[in-house]
C-alpha cells in the first residue's frame, strides 16, 4: 500500500529543512592544515630540539601520503610542524571533545571512529589526496612500540584508491624517557629524530623508476591488491625505520 501523499511530502520538506540546518559537507580545510603547521611548528621547536632528516623526500606538489610510526601522543604534532608540507591526519574519535574538536576540525584533521570502516573518514582523506594535498597516517592504528610490527589495511586501501606515493616517517625520540616537569611528556628541550624515507609506490614491485607514479597505470583496490600491497608497505616502512634507527643511534 503506497504511503499518503501527505506524510511523503512531509518527510521531503523535514529532510530539505535539516539539510539547510547543517549545510552542505565541506571537505576538510587545506588553509587550515597550513595554519596548524604553523602552530605546529611554534609549539615543538619551543618544547623540544626536533632534528629533521631528509624532508627533501617530501614530493613538493601533488598527492603523498606520510606514513608515521607511533609511539607517543607527541608524534603527530611534532610531524606537523616539522614536515615540508601542510599535513592532514587521520585522528581517533576519542581526541574530538570539548573545545579539541572545533580547533583540530578548523586545522584540517580528519575525524576517524578506528572501530568501524568510517566512510566519512574515508571520504575526507580521499578527498585530500584527489586535492593534491598530504595526508598523514599512522599505520599501526594505535599506539604501540612504534615499530611498524602490525599494519592494519587501510594505509594500502588509501594508497591504491588515493593513487598516492608513501614517505616512511620514523619519529625517533619520544617515548624513551618521561619529562620531569610532565611526566605525560618527553623531557623539555629534548631532541626529538624525524626522519624522511624514500617515496614509494604501493603496488610497485620494482625498485627505482619515478617514485612518484608519473605515467604508471592506476591499480584497481581488488583485496588480492590491497593484501600485496600491505605486505609490500611493511617492508619498506620496517626497512626505513632501521635505516633511522642506524642513523640517529636510536
Amino acid at each position: 500500500m503506497r504511503g499518503h501523499p501527505d506524510r511523503r511530502q512531509a518527510g521531503r520538506v523535514s529532510t530539505a529543512a535539516a539539510q539547510r540546518a547543517t549545510g552542505p559537507r565541506q571537505a576538510p580545510s587545506g588553509p587550515g592544515a597550513a595554519v596548524g603547521r604553523r602552530i605546529g611548528i611554534g609549539l615543538m621547536y619551543s618544547l623540544w630540539r626536533p632534528r629533521v632528516l631528509g624532508a627533501w623526500r617530501v614530493p613538493t606538489s601533488g598527492p603523498v601520503i606520510l606514513a608515521v610510526n607511533h609511539a607517543h601522543g607527541v608524534d603527530g604534532p611534532m610531524l606537523m610542524g616539522t614536515a615540508p608540507r601542510p599535513v592532514h591526519f587521520l585522528v581517533k574519535k576519542e581526541a574530538f571533545v570539548g573545545p579539541l574538536d572545533p580547533f583540530l576540525r578548523s586545522i584540517g584533521q580528519l575525524k576517524v571512529d578506528r572501530e568501524i570502516a568510517d566512510r566519512t573518514a574515508i571520504t575526507d582523506a580521499l578527498a585530500v589526496l584527489r586535492r593534491g594535498d598530504v595526508l598523514g597516517i599512522f599505520p599501526e592504528g594505535t599506539r604501540g612500540e612504534g615499530d611498524f610490527a602490525a599494519l592494519r589495511a587501510g594505509l594500502a586501501y588509501f594508497a591504491v584508491r588515493g593513487d598516492a606515493p608513501i614517505v616512511p616517517v620514523a619519529v625517533l625520540g619520544t617515548s624513551e624517557r618521561r619529562g620531569r616537569a610532565i611526566a605525560a611528556l618527553p623531557p623539555l628541550r629534548s631532541r626529538i629524530d624525524i626522519v624522511f624515507g624514500p617515496a614509494f609506490r604501493a603496488t610497485d614491485d620494482a625498485d627505482g623508476g619515478d617514485p612518484t607514479g608519473a605515467g604508471a597505470p592506476r591499480a584497481r583496490a581488488t583485496r588480492a591488491v590491497l593484501d600485496a600491497a600491505t605486505v609490500r608497505i611493511q617492508a619498506r616502512l620496517s626497512e626505513h625505520l632501521a635505516d633511522a634507527r642506524r642513523r640517529t643511534g636510536r
